[in-house]
């Protein structure tokens, strides 16, 4: 087989999760044989250089929404199997360009390694970012006002699934609806009022799930004051769900890590295909017109919060 389509068998193995232990005995299994363990191991470096390469690469521009999420891979440590949070961010330029903006492997409530995360992403170039759109990570919430200044979304899907907990299974398709009815009104103002009206409706019935809405509502209804033709895409980490069930679809391959320092290459090269597979495609994820009334205003942005 000719040494081009070798490495390619070889690299995409390596890609989709196969260990370089195990890419020998797919060579073999192929019918191909004259493939040495360094042969492997000196291709499957060159995709580590790659993604290296890649999750430092510096960042120009400005990045007016950026979405982060986490995906839970399991690990070895001390001896211990145990989950560790996959963090992501995908960030949205002024062109209307979405790339995969970084990756790092951690526990996802502690204060200290989102702002570790922000400020690497921060010290590649990352700036002009109005609007953070996440799951409710106390301690990403924190850094963001920290860190970037910026506005933080709490992803209106996780925050539905929190909301319905409190309704019961007969209550869920009303309360449901009910709350929706604040998401469909047309500015924040009219969503904030509706939102208010709903929790009062629902306050002598289920006066938990109405003191959850009385807590989340600024956080929920953040992108309300951004434009319309944004909202879409920015109420919830919806854009990266594609990409983290792809990580979990490779990753299973693996089903438990030996460390963390072998989680990134097999999840940089997949955040790797993906940036590449967006960049190739010709219609924008935003148009730039839609792009440039993103408001600068610092009512919007997030209150300091006590360390």
């Amino acid at each position: 087989m000719a040494e081009k389509a070798l490495t390619a068998v070889i690299q995409e193995a390596y890609i989709h999760g196969v260990s370089t232990r195990s890419v020998d005995d797919l060579v073999k299994a192929l019918g191909m044989s004259g493939v040495s363990k360094s042969q492997v191991s000196r291709l499957c470096a060159e995709i580590d250089e790659r993604v290296t390469a890649f999750l430092d690469r510096p960042l120009e521009g400005d990045w007016p929404y950026l979405w982060i999420d986490a995906t839970y891979l399991k690990v070895r440590q001390n001896g211990r199997i145990v989950s560790v949070a996959v963090i992501v961010a995908v960030g949205v330029n002024t062109d209307g360009r979405r790339e995969v903006l970084g990756m790092d492997i951690g526990p996802s409530e502690a204060e200290p390694f989102w702002t570790g995360f922000l400020r690497k992403l921060a010290r590649r170039g990352l700036r002009g970012v109005k609007l953070v759109i996440s799951d409710a990570h106390e301690g990403l919430k924190a850094a963001v006002s920290k860190v970037l200044s910026a506005t933080w979304q709490r992803c209106r899907v996780h925050f539905m699934r929190n909301a319905l907990a409190h309704a019961g299974r007969s209550g869920r398709r009303v309360v449901s609806a009910f709350v929706a009815t604040a998401f469909a009104q047309d500015d924040a103002d009219s969503a904030r009022q509706q939102w208010r009206r709903v929790a009062d409706q629902l306050r002598p019935k289920v006066p938990k799930l109405a003191a959850l809405m009385d807590q989340a509502e600024p956080d929920v209804l953040a992108y309300m004051t951004f434009p319309q033709q944004h909202r879409a895409k920015l109420h919830s980490t919806n854009p990266l769900e594609r990409v983290n069930g792809e990580i979990k679809r490779r990753t299973e391959v693996v089903g438990i890590f030996p460390n963390e320092a072998a989680i990134t290459p097999l999840v940089g090269a997949i955040l790797l295909e993906q940036n590449d597979e967006w960049a190739v495609q010709r219609s924008r994820y935003m148009t730039l017109e839609t792009i440039a009334p993103v408001p600068d205003d610092p009512i919007i942005g997030l209150p300091a919060m006590a360390d």
